[in-house]
Order: C-alpha cells, then sequence, then structure tokens
C-alpha cells in the first residue's frame, strides 16, 4: 500500500450521495458525481444502493473501489458534538458514538451513519474517516461557545454553540495565509462563507475563536431560507398567541425565512435582478442581508483585536459583487478598503480584492470542502497506518 494516495470523499445525504475521488499525490480530482433521490427511485431504494452506485460508476472509469491505489474513504459528518474535535478514524464504536449525537443534528447525522455503514459494508477491510463540520470550532473558548441559561440545564440537554461549515472555514483561513505569503498561525482572518446555508467565523492564528452558527444552523447570519438571530421569545409569542406547532415554527424558520421570507426569492443573483430593475421589496431584503453580515464583521473585528484579512467564500460571497461591495464600503476606518475595479473582476481562483493602501487584506478564495476533507482523511490514515501506506 505504499503507493496508496487516493481518498475517496463521500458526502452522504438524506436523499443524496455526492462523491469525489481526488489523489493526494498532486491534488487531482480523478472522478466526481452525484447520486440523488434515494427512496424515490426504484433502482436506488437506499444508502447501500447508492453506494453500490458510486462504486459502479469508479468501476466503470477504472478507478474501483478495490484498487490498491485507494488509501481511505473520508466522510463528511455533521455534528460531532463535544466528543469529537478532530477528524477520527471510524470504529464501531465511533459510529455508536455518532447515534447518541443523534437529537443534536436529527436531519444529517442520520444520514451521514447509513453512509457510512453502507461503505463499510462494501470495504471493511479500509481504512474509513469521519470528518466533522463541527470539529474545526472546537477550539472556541467557553465564553464564545456558552449561552447563558442555567448551567445544569445547558449541560443535561448538551446546549451550547458547536458551529458549522468548519472544514470551509479551516480551509479558506488557511489558504488567505498562503495568499498572503505567511503561516496561519501568523494570521488573523474574517471567514464569511456564503452561500444558501450561510456563516461567518473569526479565526486567530490558525484557530477559530468564535463563529456565527450555534447549537444548530440555524443561528447568526441572515440565508436563503433560515432566519438567523432573532429574538427567542418570538417562538413562545408565535406558540402562544399564534397557535403555531413546534413544527410549523421550525418550518418557518428554516425553510420559509432569510431572504425568501423577506422578498419571496432565496437566490442572491435573483435579488439583485430585482433590486435592478426598482423593487423595494428585494432591496430591503438586500439591506436587511448586509446589515447583518456587516454587524458580524464588526463583531469579529472586536473579538479578534487585530485583523489581517477578510476572506469571502461559497457561492455568493465568491461570485456576488454587490454583496461584498456593500458589506465592506464605508469600512475605511477600520483599515478596510476594497478596490472596487478588483472586485468587479470574475475570477475562479484565489484574489486579493482589498486596495493596494487596504491595512486589511480582503480576499475571495473559492472553497473546496472536498479537498479539505480528503487531506485531514490521508493525514489521519497515514498517522495510524505509518508503516502500511
Amino acid at each position: 500500500m505504499t503507493d496508496a494516495t487516493r481518498i475517496l470523499v463521500l458526502n452522504s445525504g438524506s436523499s443524496s450521495v455526492k462523491f469525489q475521488l481526488i489523489d493526494m499525490a498532486d491534488g487531482r480530482r480523478l472522478a466526481a458525481g452525484l447520486v440523488e433521490r434515494i427512496g424515490e427511485r426504484a433502482d436506488c431504494p437506499d444508502h447501500a444502493a447508492a453506494i453500490n452506485s458510486v462504486a459502479d460508476q469508479l468501476a466503470a472509469a477504472g478507478l474501483g473501489l478495490d484498487s490498491p491505489l485507494l488509501a481511505a474513504i473520508g466522510h463528511r459528518a455533521v455534528h460531532g458534538g463535544t466528543r469529537f474535535t478532530a477528524p477520527t478514524l471510524i470504529t464501531d464504536e465511533v459510529v455508536d458514538a455518532m447515534r447518541e449525537l443523534v437529537p443534536l443534528a436529527p436531519l444529517h447525522n442520520p444520514a451521514n451513519i447509513t453512509g457510512i455503514e453502507a461503505t463499510r459494508k462494501l470495504r471493511p477491510d479500509l481504512p474509513q474517516v469521519a470528518v466533522f463540520d463541527t470539529a474545526f470550532h472546537a477550539t472556541m473558548p467557553e465564553r464564545a461557545a456558552r449561552y447563558a441559561i442555567d448551567t445544569a440545564t445547558a449541560d443535561r440537554y448538551s446546549i451550547r454553540r458547536y458551529g458549522f461549515h468548519g472544514t470551509s472555514h479551516q480551509y479558506v483561513s488557511r489558504r488567505v495565509a498562503q495568499l498572503l505569503g505567511k503561516s496561519p498561525e501568523s494570521v488573523n482572518v474574517i471567514v464569511l462563507h456564503l452561500g444558501n446555508g450561510a456563516s461567518a467565523s473569526a479565526v486567530a492564528g490558525g484557530r477559530c475563536v468564535d463563529t456565527s452558527m450555534g447549537m444548530t444552523p440555524l443561528e447568526g447570519l441572515v440565508m436563503g431560507t433560515r432566519s438567523g438571530d432573532l429574538d427567542p421569545a418570538i417562538l413562545l409569542h408565535l406558540h402562544r398567541v399564534g397557535g403555531l406547532t413546534m413544527d410549523e415554527i421550525d418550518d418557518l424558520l428554516n425553510r420559509r425565512s432569510g431572504l425568501k421570507g423577506l422578498s419571496g426569492d432565496n437566490d442572491m443573483r435573483e435579488i439583485v435582478r430585482r433590486i435592478g430593475e426598482g423593487d423595494e421589496t428585494a432591496k430591503l431584503a438586500f439591506d436587511v442581508y448586509i446589515h447583518r453580515l456587516r454587524k458580524y464583521v464588526g463583531g469579529y473585528y472586536a473579538v479578534l483585536g487585530r485583523v489581517d484579512a477578510i476572506a469571502f467564500t461559497a457561492g455568493v460571497g465568491e461570485n456576488a459583487v454587490p454583496v461584498r461591495e456593500a458589506a465592506l464600503t464605508g469600512l475605511e476606518a477600520l483599515g478596510i478598503e476594497l478596490d472596487p475595479t478588483l472586485n468587479a473582476v470574475p475570477s475562479a481562483e484565489p484574489r486579493l480584492i482589498s486596495s493596494a493602501g487596504s491595512r486589511v487584506a480582503v480576499a475571495v478564495v473559492p472553497t473546496d470542502e472536498e479537498l479539505e476533507i480528503a487531506q485531514q482523511t490521508f493525514t489521519v490514515v497515514r498517522r495510524a497506518f505509518s508503516g502500511a501506506i
């Protein structure tokens, strides 16, 4: 197995499995694909069938799971709680512990576990690693992770801030340091992961010290369909006065709020188009989105004390020129100066878009969560089986 450098990355969702095969020798993507509508198709009734479909697709491309060049399989796992704070070699005990964490991520962890079990049955001899979305944020100090509620109650029900999108925040913060020609340990970065789901993080010397998502991915920034921060008494009001059930409130806050709730659209491209046509509803949605984003930029500037860079990533962050401009314009007093020309240049490469005189670098860094999972998986396997690969 000395030449085994390939990592298969699997992201098992409730109704889909995404995969990429990456060669860690040079970072090349050898294959990528998606199996969707699991449970809705006769040829794909469950995750075991989906994993078999992935294996068949790879075999058809001459990249079968039986290849001696395959070093390991890395699985995206959403919630590690306080138990898993680093990428972890999967064992029966790890899977059992992930089951115990299902109440913290009832929509995600069961699917992650099902994908892991299906793959372990297919290749029980192959090392497999779980890479947790929450792990990067486990370095948050207690003052950032704790909610100000009764401590005994919080501990009994595992109520604390965990954060999500961790693999993206970790990858982007490290890439920003490389872009600046510095080590991650010497750089303080505010990372803005702006997609349909959105989160911000304050990263000091390569370690997360705060992040906007909390116990669940609902807290924080305004998102495509999620509300982000709101007064918790609103939930009580909706239940007591509005008569809404808990399930109806959950649906409201997660699926009918955010940009969609404010404007009817959750796609930032459509919001921007409508603003161009003079749509005041779309303009208000955009303004609410930007106002919350600027609050987090300022707040994390205060948390870090010194900011070397602000990085935009994910679908909106990488592509929405008006969002980047609106989020940072007027912050010159904080040493943040955007170059309008650089900001407007489309590119798929990591790049700086700040002016030459800006004390704080502003970067656009396309995220690559699959590569991050592959790198972490490869590192774990090399350490665990240093004599074998």
